[in-house]
């Protein structure tokens, strides 16, 4: 399979050009040439099937051309070491509960599987070229990424992982997360958003002197073996739901907490391989970009505005891109599919205490946006799934002031919180960046 960019100048790439890379040459997000609609008797027989196997037949959908089936499967099942259930909440509105992995956030799925990717490619890159350079990894986070590609990478060798997070606007639970692990793992503290963090990573890698002396790839949902594998939980979201519904074919409509937009737009690519979806919600806060665009047609980023669901504190989404190629440009394609909708800090909070007075069930504050769209959305007929994207615990103080009650933090989370914070701090420039890089001794 061949990789082309979103802004097609530059020249097609491999899949381990492409996830060595991170962004193609040209500024471009990478786009697989073509989406394999997978088969009818796939879709008739997926309420029966395990997860695995259901991942591993999107997943050889997408790169079983350019790796060994066994390798590909094994590391499928690898990744996914980890349920993610689908819950009911409420009549008609499922939450598919994606924090049960290692760092509790629904990234795990894509950091763990390209780490395990990335590795395998190193590992035949050496085998071929003993000398070859190490890899490093430059992630931004607005939260919940750098944690779940921090662990995922940690101790791989020949991998060097940069995070970047903007100070003081991640929480104190997330920043334990990527802060205290050493190893191949460095923190960067950056004084500025969120936006200025991803603006550091895409600047490195348009920096041909710097990509000359270092080899440079990205963890963000910029990188296609990213965010291409975290359209296989939806798959399994669609299943479990036909089997609760005892075969009934309902109009499944999925709302997608959004912040950079790569989670929704691999729910997009199921779309395209044939995923039984009628249409999805982009859930945000605040931070209203696109849903601006579907009422307009004018897509216009602005400076990121903090929230207290801050991982989708985005003011220009990377995959919208994406996004915009998958409907050929077209603004009446893009709204037949995707509608939008947005809240305030007020408003999360109190979905957040509504939710938990009349179902029982503790949102983060991102579920909570893709909770409320749904019961501003739904339509008669239709049956909803929401993303839970990270355990409540990582958000405790912001849950616990908006409930009034305790939320219970998981041992593995627990454990994160008793290391030693070592971070760089950095200015919002990239001379300061670029500088820090070239001197890194490790």
């Amino acid at each position: 399979m061949k990789y082309y960019s979103t802004n097609h100048r530059a020249q097609q790439a491999t899949l381990q050009e492409a996830v060595v890379r991170g962004l193609a040459e040209d500024g471009g997000l990478y786009m697989p040439e073509r989406i394999k609609a997978l088969p009818a008797e796939f879709f008739h027989r997926m309420s029966e099937m395990s997860f695995h196997e259901i991942a591993y037949r999107v997943a050889d959908a997408f790169f079983g051309e350019d790796v060994p089936a066994d390798v590909l499967r094994t590391i499928v099942c690898d990744t996914l070491s980890f349920p993610i259930p689908l819950v009911r909440v409420s009549e008609g509105i499922y939450c598919l509960e994606l924090f049960h992995g290692p760092t509790l956030a629904f990234k795990d799925v894509g950091a763990r599987f390209m780490a395990r990717l990335l590795r395998y490619f190193i590992s035949r890159e050496a085998a071929a070229k003993p000398q070859a350079a190490a890899v490093n990894v430059l992630v931004a986070t607005s939260g919940d990424t750098g944690s779940a590609v921090a662990n995922g990478f940690l101790g791989v060798e020949g991998i060097h992982v940069f995070v970047l997070y903007p100070k003081g606007k991640v929480s104190p639970i997330q920043e334990c997360q990527f802060t205290t692990l050493g190893q191949n793992i460095t923190a960067v503290e950056v004084d500025g958003t969120f936006d200025d963090c991803q603006r550091l990573v895409k600047s490195a890698f348009v920096d041909a002197e710097l990509t000359a002396r270092m080899m440079l790839t990205s963890a963000n949902s910029i990188n296609v073996a990213r965010f291409l594998p975290q359209s296989f939980y939806y798959f399994w979201a669609v299943a479990q739901l036909q089997k609760e519904l005892g075969g009934r074919e309902p109009n499944i409509v999925i709302s997608v907490p959004s912040g950079n937009f790569g989670n929704l737009c691999s729910a997009l690519f199921g779309a395209q391989m044939g995923m039984p979806v009628s249409r999805f919600i982009a859930a945000n806060n605040a931070n209203d970009v696109f849903l601006k665009y579907l009422s307009s047609g004018q897509y216009e980023p602005k400076a990121s505005v903090q929230t207290i669901a801050n991982a989708m504190d985005v003011g220009a989404p990377s995959n919208y891109a994406r996004i915009m190629e998958l409907h050929g440009q077209n603004h009446a394609s893009v709204c037949r599919q995707i509608s939008g909708a947005s809240y305030t800090d007020a408003q999360i909070a109190d979905t957040i205490r509504q939710c938990l007075a009349e179902t029982g069930y503790t949102l983060d504050p991102h579920g909570a946006c893709g909770y409320q769209a749904l019961r501003d959305g739904l339509q008669q007929g239709e049956v909803g799934i929401f993303l839970e994207t990270a355990h409540p615990a990582k958000f405790r103080d912001t849950v616990q002031h908006i409930t009034g009650r305790q939320v219970e933090i998981p041992p593995r989370l627990a454990a994160f919180m008793q290391g030693q914070k070592q971070s760089v701090p950095i200015s919002a420039r990239y001379e300061d960046f670029r500088a820090f890089l070239l001197g890194f001794k490790g």
